[in-house]
């Protein structure tokens, strides 16, 4: 018969268990300062030492990582994504940026698809405190806190989708977007009419959602992301107008 004895589990193998679902799921994020020894321990009610031997594990895996005098912190294990070489070559390219863009309309499209389908309504209460706050930026008129709250808002709908895959491989992506890697996101909110017209974007998303209107949302991630493209053009073009236009007023200065 196909049976074998059942093995009582390691304290410290339950713990590495549940952090590493707790990074797996996204929960736990790269550079996310863990609590202090004691207190994780009677968190999860185990006895110091049997943490510290999950520590220890989860270290040597790579998914945690020690600071002297600091603590113990998630890894950063978004970093391998692409190879430096790879990063370099998409900055260099104005091609690499629209071919970016084309990935998240097709990923995040799917993504508010299925966060519209299989999202908790926890979930979707993430999704619009994200969306209350960039209502009040906006207010503000703050283009970086704009265009962080832009990020958090497109990878909370990724989470409500439930695919740690796509989940993992989007932060990534954020990562290199928020490093200014493909384009520089805060000038987009720089510009009244433009920053007015993704607010106006991001709510139709949000509604869609919150309606549980899996087509609608795709749509409005989709028509957002196409709109996207279409300033991002339109700006690349006016730089490389202005840069002609200073190249004639110099040469007229000096004739």
């Amino acid at each position: 018969m196909p049976f074998q004895k059942v093995q009582p589990e390691k304290l410290s193998t339950a713990v590495t268990r549940q952090i590493e679902l707790l990074i797996l799921r996204g929960i736990l994020r790269p550079g996310e300062r863990l609590p202090a020894e004691r207190e994780l321990a009677e968190r999860l009610g185990v006895s110091r030492p049997s943490l510290r031997e999950a520590i220890s594990e989860l270290q040597e895996k790579g998914l945690l990582s020690s600071k002297a005098g600091s603590g113990i912190y998630v890894a950063d294990v978004l970093g391998s994504a692409f190879s430096d070489a790879l990063v370099k070559l998409f900055a260099n390219h104005e091609e690499a940026v629209f071919d970016y863009i084309s990935f998240r309309r097709d990923m995040e499209g799917l993504a508010a698809e299925r966060a519209a389908r299989l999202a908790s309504d926890t979930d979707l209460k993430v999704i619009q405190t994200v969306y209350d706050k960039m209502e009040a930026a906006h207010s503000k008129r703050n283009p970086d806190d704009e265009a962080q709250l832009d990020a958090d808002f497109h990878l909370s709908i990724i989470e409500a989708s439930h695919n740690v895959i796509m989940l993992h491989m989007m932060r990534s992506m954020y990562q290199l977007l928020r490093e200014g890697v493909f384009y520089n996101r805060k000038m987009m909110f720089k510009q009244r009419t433009t920053r007015d017209t993704l607010l106006i974007q991001h709510r139709a998303i949000n509604t869609a959602l919150q309606a549980r209107d899996a087509e609608a949302a795709r749509g409005a991630v989709e028509a957002h992301l196409d709109y996207v493209r279409t300033t991002l053009q339109d700006l690349n073009k006016s730089e490389r107008n202005e840069r002609v236009a200073q190249q004639r007023f110099q040469h007229e200065q000096s004739r």
